[in-house]
C-alpha cells in the first residue's frame, strides 16, 4: 500500500445514544452491584428448579458437591486432619490472646467450619480464631470490662461477635463484595507486619514467665515489663516448632507428658490448668440486646468484623489467584457473617480465615471446603473426649505457637520490593505497620518523614477522622503544628467540602 493511502472503511464507530442523569446513575448502579447479574440463571425456569438454584446460591456446597467423589473425599480428609493437628493447639493459645478461657477457641473452631463449609465460596480457607482477631478483640473488650475474669466480660465478647457478624452478613446483603478488589496489598503487608510484631512481644509473658506484665500493645510498654521483671532461668521451651503443620501438636503432647510425669507445676511451671470438656452450650441469652453495654458491644463488633473480613478476603483472593478459580466477594461477606451469628449463639468468639491453616491446608492438599467439616468432626471428639488431657500444658509453649506463626508475616522480602518498585505503597505499608504496633517514638518520626517526602514532592496532607488517641498523640508531638490544625477534621466530607475536589485552597 502506498504512503498517504488509508484502509477501506469497514465499520464505522458510531456514538453511542445518548442517556439521561437517571440511566447513568442506573447503570453505573448495575454495573457496580450487580455485575454478575445473578438474577439471569432465574429465568425462565419452573419453580421447582428456581428453589433448587436458590439454594445453590445461599449453600454452594449443593452445586459444587454433585461432583464430589471418593478421590476428593480422600485429600479433603487427609487435608482436614492436618489443619486440625495445627488448630487445637492454636486455638488454646489464641484464646488467651482474646482473655477468654481455652475452650472458647475449640468451640469457635467446632461451630464456625461447619457453618463456613456449607455457605463459603473459598476450596482452600480454614476458618476459625486467628490471633490479630483475638489480639484486637482481647483489647477493645478490656478497654470496656478491666476484669477479663467476670462474666460481663464474656458476654461482651458474644455481643461484638454477634453484631461483627451483622455487619459482615450486612455488606454482603447490600453487594458490597466488590470492596474486596481494592484492598491494598501493601497495607495488608504492614497491617500483618504490625499486628505480628505486636503479638509476639505480647507472649514474651508466657513464654518468659512474667507475672506483672502490662495490659498495653505498643513495644516501648512490653519491653519495659520485659527488662523489669526478667530474671534468670526464664529460657525454656524454644524447640520443636521447625516441623510442618504437626510441629504444634507435638509440642503440646511431649511438653504436656513432660510437666505431667514431673509435676513442674509444682515448680513454677505456669500451666493451662482447666479446659472444660464437652460440646458448646447456648449463649443466645448472654447476648447484651440492652443495657450499658450495647453501644461498646456494637462498636467493638463492626471494627472487629471489619478487621476479620479484610484478613479473610485477602486470604481468599490470594489463594484463589493462585488455584485460578474466583472468589465470590459478597458469598465470603454472607458467609462469615452467618458463621460468626451462629457462633455467637453458641459460645464462640468471632472467627474468620486464618493465614497459617489456610496455607497448610493449601500444601496438603485440600480440594474443596469439606477440609473444615473434617477439622471440625477433630475438634468435637476433641471437646468431648480429650480436653482434661490438655491441663498440664504449659503456657509457655503455647506462647511460643504463637510468635513461630506470626513471625511468619512479616515479609521482610516483599516490603523491600515495594520500596523498590513504588515508595508510595512503601509507605502506605510503613504508615498501617505503625498504626498497628503503636510505637510512639517510631512512629512520630516516620510520620515526619512522611510529611517531608510529601512536601518535596508538593503534595499536602490531610488528616480526616483521627481517633481521640491519635490526636493526642499529634499534640504530643506538635505535629498538629507541623500539619497544621487547619487541614485535620472529623471527617473526609468536611474535608472535601472545605477544600474542594481539585483542592484549590491547599
Amino acid at each position: 500500500m502506498a504512503t498517504g493511502d488509508t484502509l477501506p472503511l469497514i465499520h464505522k464507530v458510531g456514538l453511542p445514544p445518548k442517556q439521561t442523569l437517571f440511566e447513568e446513575i442506573k447503570h453505573n448502579m448495575k454495573e457496580i452491584f450487580f455485575s454478575d447479574n445473578p438474577l439471569s440463571k432465574f429465568k425462565n425456569q419452573s419453580g421447582s428448579r428456581k428453589f433448587v438454584l436458590g439454594l445453590q446460591s445461599v449453600f454452594p456446597i449443593f452445586d459444587w458437591g454433585r461432583s464430589y467423589n471418593l478421590i476428593t473425599l480422600r485429600d479433603d480428609f487427609i487435608a482436614g486432619l492436618t489443619i486440625a493437628s495445627l488448630c487445637i493447639p492454636q486455638d488454646i493459645a489464641y484464646a488467651s490472646l482474646a482473655n477468654l478461657d481455652p475452650q472458647y477457641g475449640l468451640y469457635t473452631s467446632f461451630v464456625t467450619p461447619l457453618v463456613y463449609a456449607f455457605m463459603g465460596s473459598s476450596r482452600d480457607i480454614a476458618v476459625g480464631p486467628v490471633s490479630v482477631v483475638s489480639l484486637l478483640l482481647g483489647t477493645m473488650l478490656t478497654d470496656e470490662i478491666s476484669d477479663y475474669k467476670s462474666h460481663e466480660y464474656l458476654r461482651l465478647a458474644f455481643t461484638a461477635t454477634f453484631f461483627a457478624g451483622i455487619t459482615q452478613l450486612a455488606l454482603g446483603l447490600l453487594r458490597l463484595g466488590f470492596l474486596i478488589d481494592f484492598i491494598s496489598h501493601a497495607a495488608i503487608m504492614g497491617f500483618m507486619s504490625g499486628a505480628a510484631i505486636t503479638i509476639a512481644l505480647q507472649q514474651l509473658k508466657g513464654l518468659l514467665g512474667i507475672q506483672n506484665f502490662t495490659k498495653k500493645t505498643d513495644i516501648v510498654s512490653v519491653m519495659r515489663s520485659v527488662w523489669s521483671t526478667v530474671h534468670d532461668g526464664s529460657k525454656k521451651n524454644k524447640k520443636l516448632f521447625w516441623m510442618a503443620a504437626i510441629a504444634p501438636m507435638i509440642s503440646v503432647i511431649l511438653s504436656t507428658f513432660f510437666v505431667y510425669i514431673t509435676r513442674a507445676d509444682k515448680k513454677g511451671v505456669s500451666i493451662v490448668r482447666h479446659i472444660k470438656k464437652g460440646v458448646n452450650p447456648s449463649s443466645a441469652s448472654e447476648i447484651f440486646f440492652s443495657g450499658k453495654y450495647l453501644g461498646p458491644g456494637i462498636r467493638i463488633g463492626v471494627i472487629a468484623g471489619l478487621v476479620a473480613l479484610t484478613e479473610a478476603a485477602a486470604i481468599g483472593r490470594t489463594f484463589a489467584v493462585i488455584k485460578d478459580y474466583s472468589l465470590d466477594g459478597n458469598k465470603e461477606m454472607l458467609a462469615m457473617g452467618t458463621m460468626n451469628i451462629v457462633g455467637s449463639l453458641t459460645s464462640c468468639y468471632l472467627a474468620t480465615g486464618s493465614f497459617s491453616r489456610t496455607a497448610v491446608n493449601f500444601m496438603a492438599g485440600c480440594k474443596t471446603a469439606v477440609s473444615n467439616i473434617v477439622m471440625s468432626i477433630v475438634v468435637l471428639l476433641t471437646l468431648i473426649l480429650i480436653t482434661p488431657l490438655f491441663k498440664y500444658t504449659p503456657n509457655a509453649v503455647l506462647s511460643s505457637i504463637i510468635i513461630v506463626v506470626v513471625l511468619g508475616f512479616v515479609n521482610i522480602d516483599v516490603v523491600l520490593l515495594l520500596w523498590k518498585i513504588d515508595k508510595f505503597d512503601f509507605l502506605a505499608c510503613m504508615g498501617a505497620f505503625f498504626a498497628v504496633t503503636d510505637i510512639d517514638t517510631s512512629g512520630i518520626h516516620a510520620f515526619q518523614e512522611l510529611y517531608k517526602s510529601l512536601q518535596k514532592r508538593e503534595v499536602q496532607l490531610v488528616l480526616a477522622n483521627p481517633g481521640p488517641i491519635v490526636m493526642e498523640k499529634l499534640h504530643a508531638s506538635k505535629l498538629t503544628e507541623l500539619i497544621g490544625e487547619h487541614k485535620i477534621f472529623l471527617s473526609v466530607t468536611d474535608a472535601v467540602a472545605t477544600f474542594g475536589t481539585k483542592g484549590e485552597e491547599l
